[in-house]
């Protein structure tokens, strides 16, 4: 049972209270875009960046499948954070605030399981920092839509501000320490695909096969009796 506690103590559960006051104040247009953007809105945006990110610039770029790897860890990596997350989770077994907490105005009604550590949060720090690593630009977006999205989760009232830098921190790990070895068979796998019909998923400007080039045909040396004929 949800129960009223002085949160002078505990700063924690004071930022969660100050931002989710936000969502009590705006138009109810404001709460239902921001909870859209906090449950699907901003992780589509963040495939898009990285789906981008991979066809107009790790294809181009100057080490093509080195690159391309890097877009493919991004996603690969936010994977394994997320499985990561779940024995996580069950560990720390930490309530939802609303469980905790009276007074909060919580707009996401479906969100069941443990709070610590954020799902949605690890997702988009795994997948920003594998960004950020291929391209600075789209890195830097891809890394305001997830602080956006950490936000989000705030002011829905479904985590504590912890819950989300937990997750922002297991993403960006996950993403940054597991790097080397990955990007290093991803990066050898991507060769080897410019060298197969799916070459122009790692590249945009794939040559044309070379023709086999036709032997050159000689007609033999005129004998003495075709001389002969001729004169």
């Amino acid at each position: 049972m949800a129960v009223v506690v002085s949160d002078s103590t505990n700063p924690d559960v004071s930022l969660l209270r100050e931002i989710n006051d936000l969502a009590k104040q705006a138009p109810r247009g404001v709460d239902r875009t921001v909870q859209f953007l906090g449950e699907y809105g901003l992780i589509a945006l963040l495939v898009l960046v990285a789906g981008w990110c991979w066809w107009r610039v790790a294809r181009r770029s100057t080490d093509a499948p080195a690159a391309v790897a890097g877009i493919a860890w991004a996603g690969i990596a936010a994977g394994i954070a997320l499985l990561v997350g779940m024995p996580i989770r069950s560990l720390v077994a930490r309530p939802r605030p609303s469980a905790d907490y009276d007074g909060l105005d919580v707009l996401a009604h479906g969100n069941s399981g443990f709070a610590f550590v954020s799902a949605h949060a690890t997702l988009a720090a795994a997948v920003a920092v594998g960004v950020f690593m291929v391209s600075r630009k789209a890195g830097t977006v891809a890394i305001l839509l997830a602080l956006a999205e950490g936000f989000c989760r705030i002011y829905l009232g479904v985590q504590y501000p912890t819950d989300v830098i937990g997750g922002f921190a297991l993403g960006a790990a996950t993403t940054l320490l597991l790097a080397p070895p990955a990007l290093s068979l991803l990066t050898a796998l991507a060769t080897r695909l410019t060298r197969t019909p799916a070459a122009r998923l790692i590249h945009p400007h794939v040559p044309p096969p070379h023709p086999h080039p036709t032997p050159a045909t000689t007609r033999p040396a005129p004998s003495p009796h075709d001389k002969d004929l001729a004169a």
